[in-house]
């Protein structure tokens, strides 16, 4: 996972689409979004929202949008990379920087940035907390444990509840148990080592 701190680190570690991601980012920065870098990866933000970012890819470099499903879309440009997860966010494909028109892209961006003005947001459902057998067995069996895993945040609880669920096979349900005890009890997350 690419851990950037800054924009100019994380287009460095991509020199396959150097060129690709500048012109992008010069792009974003004929308007007034405001470029951070959150998770790595460079990010624009108005009233520290997030609109748009930029991102390379092993067979292009990508502008998606984070609320793209309000974009009108006139062109078909914008891609839904993970159909049936992600309801509002929206990609662009370049797989060179011919691809890249920037009066195209500034008017994806400007509706972008006025559809984030209006509000218009999709907001994640919330799942519910359902803690597999097997945790609930452990959590009951050990009173240290439940009290560390009732002090986590509940994205941690349903982190490490999903882990558990998603195996298949009793032993492997049993080794992720085994695995996720100490980091438990450690009050750490399932995937705070990659952060």
């Amino acid at each position: 996972m690419d851990t950037s701190e800054t924009v100019e680190e994380y287009i460095a570690r991509h020199p396959e689409y150097n060129v690709e991601l500048n012109k992008l980012r010069a792009i974003i920065h004929t308007t007034e979004l405001k470029e951070t870098v959150k998770w790595g990866i460079p990010t624009y933000t108005i009233k520290n929202k997030n609109v748009v970012g930029i991102g390379a890819f092993k067979s292009y470099a990508g502008l998606w949008f984070f609320q793209g499903s309000f974009l009108k879309d006139e062109k078909g440009l914008l891609i839904n990379a993970q159909e049936g997860k992600t309801k509002g966010m929206r990609q662009m494909r370049f797989q060179s920087i011919e691809a890249i028109d920037e009066q195209i892209i500034r008017r994806y961006l400007l509706e972008a940035i006025e559809n984030q003005k209006q509000g218009k947001e999709i907001k994640p459902e919330k799942k519910p907390l359902v803690i597999p057998d097997e945790l609930k067995e452990q959590l009951s069996k050990d009173g240290k444990l439940s009290e560390a895993f009732d002090q986590l945040s509940l994205s941690k609880k349903r982190d490490y509840a999903e882990y558990i669920q998603e195996a298949k096979r009793t032993d492997t349900k049993q080794s992720r148990l085994e695995k996720i005890t100490p980091m438990i009890l450690a009050g750490m997350g399932l995937y705070d080592k990659y952060k």
